[in-house]
């Protein structure tokens, strides 16, 4: 496999004008599509009503999103709690913000299709929560950051932290963008999914990092700067291939066969574990050539 993948090699950073305007056109039909659709924003961050139901017998999820659909109230966020996995007595759902009088209508429907329930508990969650929710995630997001800066800066130099958080910021931009275009529901779970992708395209962004900072020591007279970034990437090419395959073939077994709970969550990781693929090996180490002053071919 490692000599398929060098038979493939070629300059990454000469072609850099293709790549970068990939990325800068993909940037901005996402943020167009930001600014013009917005996002399809789940209960985690609008506020809604949650009924959690104890049934005389156990129930599916099929079931319950057949009676919530019924309703016009499919999207629904429906989890069961002490099952085997496929059905429980004690079901808890998560609706949009309704009135007493349409939960009223929902409760009827699921005991004219489950029979007699015992209600747990029935609440309404403010809009103020997924306010603070989202301005918790941003903090977590960008905290992350500045300690990776710091890290960086320490470990390397600042120039790598800023090309590594460029492309991180790319690996966001592109999931965010995603889910706004295809207006998939963005939840809680979002949240861990980017913090997830962030990690994880940081690691893969080190590992380039690290053979041009060993490459820079043995680096030759006659050998240009462009082309020891170049060796670089190609000598880690093949660990990222095979990481990063072992690492998507399990996500696409959560998003494929992990059910709707969290499906959500498995495409953003499959969205931004394939962005970071990209920025790790054909954005990172060019940006980081170009914040030090030098042109492609140097």
């Amino acid at each position: 496999m490692s000599d398929l993948i060098q038979k493939l090699r070629f300059s990454i950073v000469r072609n850099y004008k293709i790549f970068f305007g990939i990325t800068i056109t993909f940037l901005c039909i996402g943020f167009g599509s930001m600014i013009m659709r917005g996002f399809n924003l789940g209960i985690d961050f609008t506020g809604g009503t949650i009924m959690d139901l104890y049934f005389q017998r156990p129930v599916k999820v099929v079931e319950l999103r057949e009676v919530m659909s019924s309703q016009g109230l499919g999207n629904s966020i429906i989890q069961l709690a002490n099952s085997d996995g496929e059905s429980s007595p004690d079901v808890l759902i998560r609706t949009g913000i309704i009135t007493e009088a349409k939960r009223r209508e929902v409760v009827e429907a699921l005991k004219a299709k489950f029979g007699e329930y015992e209600i747990q508990r029935i609440e309404q969650v403010d809009a103020t929560v997924g306010g603070e929710l989202i301005e918790q995630a941003v903090t977590a997001i960008v905290l992350s950051w500045v300690l990776m800066i710091a890290y960086i800066s320490l470990r390397f130099e600042f120039r790598f932290a800023i090309a590594a958080i460029l492309a991180l910021i790319v690996d966001v931009s592109v999931t965010l963008s995603y889910f706004s275009l295809l207006q998939i529901e963005l939840d809680s779970s979002f949240v861990a999914a980017l913090l997830t992708v962030v990690g994880y395209s940081i690691n893969s962004t080190i590992v380039v990092f690290d053979r041009i900072r060993e490459n820079m020591k043995l680096r030759r007279r006659t050998e240009t700067l462009s082309d020891m970034i170049d060796n670089s990437i190609w000598q880690t090419m093949t660990r990222t291939f095979y990481t990063s395959l072992t690492s998507l073939f399990s996500v696409v077994a959560i998003f494929l066969w992990g059910g709707e709970t969290i499906r959500n969550f498995s495409f953003a990781m499959l969205v931004g574990f394939s962005s970071g693929i990209y920025t790790s090996s054909l954005l990172a180490a060019p940006m980081w050539l170009f914040l030090r002053g030098k042109k492609a071919g140097d």
